[in-house]
């Protein structure tokens, strides 16, 4: 997980001023992928002590527009955040309690999937999002 000066860097290479409510998300958004806002909101006023919704909502906005942050929303679900860009890995996510887990692109390189018809596309990216019950869902 990267520290404060990473978070910094990670800023500025993406054009974009260091401020506190900045750093707060970046840093919970790193530290727990695929929150809702609603838990990134709560996660930064740990962080910060106070930050307004807005500002939470702004610096979301700021960071997915610029490329560090990606935001899922899985059909049915809150959207999500989480760090891991640029890698075009997907989702697998539980039908019972809605846990979200990273994996890898089944085969191939970036898009992983090539459809059998692009329709005169340049497919440049491909989103699966897995279905199931995870580990603690089926045990139960």
């Amino acid at each position: 997980m990267p520290d404060a000066a990473d978070l910094e860097r990670l800023l500025r290479a993406a054009g974009l001023r260091v401020t506190r409510p900045r750093l707060a998300v970046l840093d919970a958004v790193h530290a727990e992928p695929h929150l809702d806002t609603e838990a990134l909101i709560g996660a930064s006023r740990a962080r910060l002590g106070a930050v307004s919704h807005q500002a939470v909502y702004d610096v979301l906005r700021v960071l997915t527009d610029s490329g560090l942050v990606r935001r899922i929303q899985p059909q049915g679900s809150l959207a999500r955040y989480e760090a891991r860009v640029g890698d075009n890995h997907h989702h697998l996510v539980c039908r019972d309690c809605g846990a979200i887990v990273d994996v890898d692109c089944a085969v191939g390189e970036a898009p992983c999937l090539t459809p059998s018809d692009d329709g005169g596309f340049a497919v440049d990216e491909a989103e699966v999002v897995f279905w199931g019950r995870c580990p603690s869902c089926t045990a139960a």
